[in-house]
């Protein structure tokens, strides 16, 4: 009996324990503290998640997570409820390459994702 017990703790610990993704340039995040939203429409934006509290987001695009510093919530809002996702991502989040409006590479990365 402590056996089946045991067991099952352990399982519904495990299931308990929060998704982690792999995001490009930084490794692992964990989604923990995220609200995270499946994009349901023909894009190559597949999942944005988002913690208000750090602002920081998680973005896949096709197969890939990326992540984008110190964006406001009324951005992240305004994605998720634009018409094209994609033409939106591109033109008020997405970087030349070097620099964007919150571009990790010359925004903080929140201390608490940092690895």
């Amino acid at each position: 009996m402590r056996f089946i017990v045991f067991t099952a703790l352990a399982l519904m610990s495990q299931m308990a324990s929060a998704e982690t993704v792999q995001v490009k340039y930084l490794g692992p995040v964990s989604l923990d503290a995220f609200t995270c939203t499946d994009v349901h429409e023909n894009s190559d934006i597949a999942r944005i998640c988002y913690d208000k509290k750090e602002r920081y987001m998680v973005i896949k695009l096709n197969k890939t997570y990326y992540h984008y510093c110190e964006i406001d919530a009324a951005t992240v809002t305004s994605l998720q409820n634009a018409r094209s996702k994609r033409d939106y991502f591109q033109t008020n989040i997405r970087g030349s390459g070097s620099d964007g409006p919150f571009d990790c590479r010359t925004h903080p990365i929140p201390k608490k994702y940092k690895n």
